[in-house]
């Protein structure tokens, strides 16, 4: 599939971007687009260091393996709100993400992040698809992610592909945290996702959820912190399948795998609630 690349000069402004979304209700297309987003974008160290605090990272010198996600947000607005892009985005459910860190994450950039959707197949619950993240340095590419998407408002002939489970290896607790209320709106003012389902529990009640709930993505850096011994610096990738949401407030804690090149972790909270699995592993050589 032919990509139809479009370059812009800066990351596009986030205001108009959320009343887009907010507009837009229907599904209007059964195909995604060949359409990608391309921008040049810089590190500021005071975003990075605020982003830290907030996923609870320990300062080093190479950036956090989840935060190109963050850096990338607005093009990934920009895209999920074109107008050739077919769906809603109030209602996307981020079922799953994988990130590849093929070389160390190091400096400030400049880097060149584009985003693109493919791969639209059919799902129990409706109908899914990636949003493909890269970063790239003047090397070349340093960083992909791949988040899998859910549309519950389309639905598609045929049988969704079986899933490829891992044997579980044996887990033991590594870490644990609490997660105060105002954990969405925190990280929201560092991420820009301003979801409401994220905010306040008056909002969130809007859309079904009895509780504000917690980023997935931050679910997913707060746990990567803690397995920073467990991770090498670079080639390897991580991937995570999110479960029951996380209700803040609340208390999280975090069991792994012994240390090794692959290996498996979960998220869980009051009474063993399952909200994240995720495993680790080498890249092909």
């Amino acid at each position: 599939m032919a990509i139809d690349w479009l370059d812009l000069d800066t990351p596009p402004a986030l205001p108009g971007l959320f009343l887009r979304a907010a507009l837009r209700r229907k599904v209007t297309g059964r195909q995604l687009p060949d359409l990608g987003l391309r921008c040049r974008v810089d590190v500021n160290p005071q975003h990075l260091a605020r982003y830290r605090q907030v996923c609870g990272l320990a300062e080093n010198a190479y950036l956090p393996p989840v935060y190109p996600h963050i850096l990338a947000f607005p093009l990934q607005m920009q895209l999920l709100t074109d107008r050739r892009f077919p769906f809603p985005l109030l209602g996307l459910v981020h079922l799953e993400n994988r990130i590849r860190v093929l070389r160390p994450l190091g400096g400030l950039g400049p880097f060149q992040f584009s985003v693109q959707v493919r791969d639209l197949q059919p799902h129990d619950k409706g109908a899914t698809f990636s949003l493909i993240t890269r970063l790239e340095d003047q090397l070349g590419l340093l960083w992909e992610g791949d988040s899998r998407i859910l549309c519950r408002a389309l639905r598609l002939e045929g049988q969704p592909q079986p899933r490829a489970e891992q044997e579980p290896l044996p887990l033991a607790p590594l870490a644990d945290w609490a997660a105060p209320a105002d954990t969405g709106r925190r990280y929201a003012r560092v991420a820009g996702d301003y979801n409401p389902i994220h905010l306040h529990a008056v909002t969130a009640k809007l859309f079904g959820f009895p509780r504000a709930i917690a980023h997935g993505l931050w679910n997913k850096a707060r746990s990567l912190g803690a397995l920073q011994a467990h991770l090498p610096l670079a080639g390897y990738e991580v991937q995570v399948r999110f479960q029951k949401p996380v209700l803040l407030p609340t208390h999280l804690a975090l069991q792994a795998s012994e240390p090794a090149a692959s290996g498996q972790f979960r998220l869980i909270g009051e009474n063993d609630t399952p909200h994240m699995t995720g495993s680790w592993q080498p890249l092909p050589a």
